[in-house]
């Protein structure tokens, strides 16, 4: 990470915690590792990104529909879908630090360190060994390549290192009011069981035909061993899911058709087109027959935002051996294409995007730090640049004064606005001060109430981004700020 960078992504971590975006959680009793509570203004921001994705796959789309599954849920379901025996990763301990790390990431810094210096068949040469050592689970190998690509622990600065084991990252508990009786339940450490389970459920009580879709917004539990890169990485997360249900053959047509669409949605936000990028996953997981993820180009290099996966008929076949109980479908269009009518187990193609990186992703892309300074007035501003359809304030109302009946004028807009969009009423300090507040929480718009407001029924609007204000009639208002905020800006 470039110094620039770095200070950049300390910035954005300092800003969410003072204006209430993102707060380590249980603070007050020095914290709670790879865990963060989202303060006043997150909790509205991520609200905002649920809503532009649920209106983008659910809204948007006659053919899907939302659902929201249990967070507990029976423990076959896990055996079924290869988490009891399968989800795990590979750890190594430094032995001076007592720090714990996953051996894939220390080698995949490694490899990320050969490539900025320019030694590019060292890179490809590690990531091919580490490739095939992940694959068929050669954690000695691991360990061997740790060694001989001299990797040091990055606290204690020493390569005294345990050998590499795999930890299962699921969170596990009991169900039942004695201990000794009680059944082992998981946390879900993904939101896509929930919907695979819930297939014919949602299949026959809402008569889908094939292509469908099911979509579901939830929490999800990993025991992620290693702390790192603020929200990026945490043991409570959320995700927003959908699995597309297609006839076997067609798969990779749709495939194709939702890697596009949901870059697309990506974009429609105003981020620059060159910091995201396709990454084709060359080691495909055993169930999967295609896979690509999303990447965002973060201060600390490209990662992951969503993954669009062809699942095969994998997980609802899985479910239908543990189950016992049919998962087919069947498909009466067959017949009208003059092919026979049939059963069949659905092939899937997964879109996942992870709400706590779409939110890092926001607010990293929103943050400007401004320097405003015209000759020897020295001035600057912090500002969140966020689209006005995510920003958790649409917009502010300021009287200029505290007196002369501009509260009370202020007062009657804010009722009348507030029915419809999210606001915030604000009298004290210089009218300059209250703009920068709104500035640095990514208010939008400033409805400013002065002397001629109380003659004419006008008020200034401020713009955040440009900072020019313009005269409009209070009537006026709600149709104003209702076409700048409006999700049709991003969805039509």
């Amino acid at each position: 990470m470039s110094k620039n960078n770095d200070e950049l992504f300390k910035n954005v971590i300092s800003h969410s915690k003072e204006y209430g975006f993102v707060f380590p959680s249980s603070e007050i009793y020095d914290g709670l590792s790879a865990v963060y509570d989202y303060g006043q203004l997150g909790a509205e921001l991520k609200n905002n990104i649920k809503t532009y994705w649920w209106k983008a796959m659910v809204q948007m789309h006659e053919n899907i529909v939302g659902i929201d599954s249990a967070i507990f849920m029976h423990p076959k379901i896990w055996k079924a879908s290869g988490h009891v025996d399968g989800f795990s990763d590979p750890m190594i301990d430094n032995k001076d630090s007592k720090k714990r790390y996953r051996a894939d990431q220390l080698l995949e810094d490694k490899i990320a360190k050969y490539e900025k210096d320019g030694k590019i068949q060292k890179a490809e040469d590690l990531q091919l060994k580490m490739d095939e050592y992940l694959k068929v689970e050669n954690l000695a190998g691991l360990k061997e390549l740790i060694i001989e690509h001299e990797i040091a622990c990055p606290v204690s600065g020493t390569r005294n290192w345990t050998d590499v084991r795999q930890f299962n990252l699921m969170f596990s508990t009991q169900m039942g009011a004695m201990a000794d009786e009680a059944d082992v339940v998981y946390l879900r450490p993904e939101t896509a069981q929930g919907i695979f389970v819930n297939f014919l459920n949602v299949q026959k009580s809402g008569r889908m035909k094939i292509p469908f879709g099911i979509a579901q917004i939830g929490k999800a539990f990993r025991n992620e061993v290693i702390a790192r890169q603020f929200i990026m990485r945490m043991r409570e997360f959320e995700q927003m899911e959908m699995q597309f249900f297609v006839r076997p053959g067609t798969e990779m047509e749709w495939y194709n058709y939702w890697k596009e669409a949901r870059l697309k949605w990506h974009k429609a936000l105003g981020t620059d087109p060159e910091k995201y990028r396709y990454h084709d996953h060359t080691k495909l997981a055993h169930y999967a027959n295609a896979a690509v993820d999303i990447e965002f180009e973060f201060p600390f290099g490209f990662k992951e935002v969503e993954g669009i996966h062809s699942r095969t008929d994998f997980d609802l076949s899985q479910h239908q051996e543990y189950s016992r109980k049919k998962m087919q479908y069947f498909d009466n269009d067959l017949n009208e294409e003059g092919k026979p009518y049939g059963n069949y187990i659905p092939y899937v193609i997964e879109t996942s995007i992870g709400l706590d990186r779409m939110f890092l992703l926001t607010m990293i892309n929103a943050y400007e730090e401004q320097d405003l300074s015209e000759g020897d007035k020295q001035d600057s501003r912090s500002v969140l640049k966020f689209h006005p359809a995510l920003a958790p304030i649409k917009a502010a109302v300021l009287p200029l004064t505290k007196k002369d009946g501009l509260p009370e004028k202020a007062r009657e807009i804010m009722d009348r606005l507030k029915l419809d969009f999210n606001m915030q009423y604000d009298e004290k300090d210089s009218i300059g001060k209250r703009y920068r507040r709104q500035d640095a929480i990514g208010t939008p718009f400033c409805i400013t109430v002065d002397h001629q407001s109380l003659e004419d029924n006008t008020v200034t609007i401020r713009h955040r981004d440009s900072m020019e204000q313009e005269r409009v009639a209070i009537d006026q208002l709600e149709k104003i700020i209702g076409d700048l905020v409006s999700w049709k800006n991003l969805l039509g």
